[in-house]
C-alpha cells in the first residue's frame, strides 16, 4: 500500500473496526480445509438475499399495493404489474429475477439445511448457529407468503384467503388472529397493503439481523467439516488451526466458482423458463384476483407443499377439537420441531461418514417422506398415483415418518453402530 493508502486506511480504523472485522472474519478466519460441494449453498443463500432485496427495491419503484379496481375493472396491484412487465425498460427481467429469486432461495436453504443434517452442524456447540438458521427459514417463510399476495391474482388471492382462514381454527383467539391479519373481514386492500408492509420493511429487517446473527455465531465457535473434526483443538505454536485454512483467498475463490455454475442455472431459468411449468410463476396468477370465482384447487408454491400436505393429512377431530385445528398443530410443529435437532441426536458421532447403516436408513427414509409429501401438496385431495393408489393415506403415512424421524432419533442415533471419528480431518 502506498503511503497515503496506508494512511487512510489507520484514519478509518482509529474510527472504525475495518481492519480488525476483515481480519476476525476473513484473512485471519480458518476454516476446515476439507469442505466439499455441499458447503456452497451457505453463501449461495446469502448471494440470493442480495439479489432478492436489490430486485425488489427496482419493483417497489413501479408496483402500486392498491386492490381497489382501475377504469378497465382490472385490480391496481396486478395492472401495475402487468405495466411492470410490459412498459417499464428492462421490467420483465426484474420480476422473473424476483419471482425465480424466490424458488432460488428455498433450494439453496433447502440443501444448506440438508447439509446441516448430514454432517451434524447442529451439534454442541453449534446449537444456537442451527437455531437461528430455523429462525431465518421462519422469516423466509413469512416473507414468501407475504410477498405471494403482492401480484394480486387467483391464485394469490385465494392461497392467502385458505392460509389467512387456518389461523381461524385456534380456540378462543383463532378468529379475532385472522380478523387482526386481514386487517378486514375478507381478503381487500387492507389485508393488501398490510403484507406489502410487511414485505418490503418488517420482514427484511428482522431476515438480515438473524442472517449477521448467524454468521457472527458461525464464526465464534467455527465452521464444521464433513468430518465433524474440531479443528481448534489441534493447533500449531501460533494458535493456528493445523486443519484449517484462511476464508480468504481459499473460500472466497471457490465460493466465485460455486457462484458462477450457479448464476448458469438461474441464468438459463429466468430467459428460458421463468415460469418452470407453472411451479415458480402459476398459470392461475397471470388471471386478476376474482372474489367472486374460486380456482378449481387451491395449492401454495411448491416450497410450501411439504408442509401443507402434513396439515391436510390430519383429518380426525380430537378432544373436543376439530380436525382443521390439528392440522394448523401439526404444520407448524413440522417446521419447529427443526429447531430440536441438536437435543435429538444422541449420536457419538457428528457425521454421516461415521454413522452407522440405521441412521442413513433414517434420512433415506425421511427424504423420500419429504418429497412425496412436496408432490402431493400440489395434488388435489383426491388424486391417486397411477389413477389406483389413492394419495390421501400416503400423505398420512409419510407425515408419521417425518414426524418419527425426529420424536425416535434419541432412540435409533444411540443404538446406531458407529465409526470412530478421526483425530484429524483426511480427504479419502
Amino acid at each position: 500500500m502506498t503511503t497515503k493508502s496506508q494512511a487512510l486506511l489507520n484514519w478509518i480504523d482509529e474510527r472504525f473496526p475495518l481492519t480488525s472485522t476483515w481480519k476476525a472474519h476473513l484473512s485471519e478466519y480458518y476454516a476446515p480445509k476439507n469442505f466439499n460441494f455441499w458447503y456452497f449453498f451457505g453463501s449461495l443463500a446469502l448471494l440470493v438475499l442480495v439479489i432478492q432485496i436489490v430486485t425488489g427495491i427496482f419493483l417497489v419503484m413501479h408496483y402500486k399495493p392498491d386492490g381497489t379496481l382501475n377504469a378497465s375493472g382490472i385490480p391496481v396491484a396486478f395492472a401495475s404489474v402487468e405495466y411492470i412487465m410490459r412498459e417499464v425498460p428492462g421490467g420483465w427481467l426484474i420480476r422473473y429475477l424476483h419471482s425465480t429469486g424466490a424458488s432460488a432461495f428455498f433450494i439453496v436453504v433447502y440443501l444448506h439445511m440438508f447439509r446441516g443434517l448430514l454432517y451434524g452442524s447442529y451439534r454442541k456447540p453449534r446449537e444456537l448457529i442451527w437455531i437461528f438458521g430455523t429462525l431465518i427459514f421462519l422469516a423466509l417463510m413469512a416473507e414468501a407468503f407475504m410477498g405471494y399476495l403482492l401480484p394480486w391474482g387467483q391464485m394469490s388471492y385465494w392461497g392467502a384467503q385458505v392460509i389467512i382462514n387456518l389461523f381461524s381454527a385456534i380456540p378462543v383467539i383463532g378468529p379475532d388472529l385472522s380478523l387482526v391479519i386481514r386487517g378486514d373481514y375478507v381478503i381487500s386492500d387492507a389485508t393488501l397493503n398490510r403484507f406489502f408492509s410487511f414485505h418490503v420493511i418488517a420482514v427484511p429487517l428482522v431476515l438480515i439481523g438473524l442472517v449477521a446473527a448467524h454468521i457472527i455465531a458461525l464464526h465464534e465457535v467455527g465452521s464444521n467439516n464433513p468430518d465433524g473434526v474440531e479443528i481448534k483443538k489441534k493447533k500449531d505454536a501460533n494458535g493456528i488451526p493445523l486443519d484449517g485454512i484462511p476464508f480468504h483467498p481459499y473460500y472466497t475463490v471457490k465460493d466465485i466458482a460455486g457462484v458462477v455454475a450457479f448464476l448458469f442455472f438461474f441464468s438459463a431459468v429466468v430467459f428460458f423458463a421463468p415460469e418452470a411449468g407453472g411451479y415458480f410463476l402459476e398459470y392461475n396468477n397471470f388471471i386478476p384476483a376474482d372474489p367472486l370465482k374460486t380456482p378449481p384447487h387451491i395449492a401454495p408454491v411448491w416450497y410450501f407443499t411439504p408442509f401443507y400436505s402434513i396439515l391436510r393429512a390430519v383429518t380426525y377431530p380430537l378432544f373436543g377439537l376439530d380436525a382443521k385445528f390439528w392440522g394448523v398443530v401439526a404444520m407448524g410443529a413440522s417446521v419447529v420441531i427443526i429447531a430440536f435437532l441438536p437435543w435429538l441426536d444422541r449420536s457419538p458421532v457428528k457425521s454421516i461418514r461415521y454413522k452407522g447403516p440405521v441412521f442413513k436408513i433414517a434420512v433415506a427414509i425421511f427424504v423420500i417422506a419429504f418429497a412425496l409429501l412436496g408432490f402431493l401438496g400440489v395434488k388435489p385431495p383426491e388424486y391417486a398415483f397411477f389413477g389406483v393408489i389413492p394419495g390421501a393415506p400416503v400423505a398420512q403415512i409419510c407425515s408419521v415418518l417425518y414426524f418419527a424421524f425426529f420424536l425416535l432419533m434419541p432412540w435409533y442415533s444411540k443404538i446406531d453402530k458407529c465409526k470412530p471419528e478421526p483425530e484429524r480431518v483426511n480427504f479419502k
